[in-house]
């Protein structure tokens, strides 16, 4: 598993962002869940994971930042 890219989700639209944020969420808490039960794990792919889900969530919020944006300047 490489690590994520920016790059590579810019192409995504808003729901495939969102749906994308709620699946690495979920893939966390598992990852979390088997640290926390000693389960084999890589250790490197927690850390990933969440880099990945901030890259998801920065960019949702920039684009809801410029849709709320050009609403107002639209009024």
């Amino acid at each position: 598993m490489s690590l994520p890219q920016f790059t590579d989700i810019l192409s995504l639209s808003n729901v495939e962002i969102s749906e994308a944020i709620i699946e690495t969420e979920n893939k966390l808490f598992n990852l979390r869940f088997k640290k926390a039960t000693r389960q084999n794990l890589k250790s490197h792919e927690i850390k990933y994971t969440k880099r990945h889900l901030a890259q998801l969530k920065t960019l949702l919020t920039l684009r809801l930042e410029n849709v709320e944006q050009t609403d107002e300047i639209n009024k």
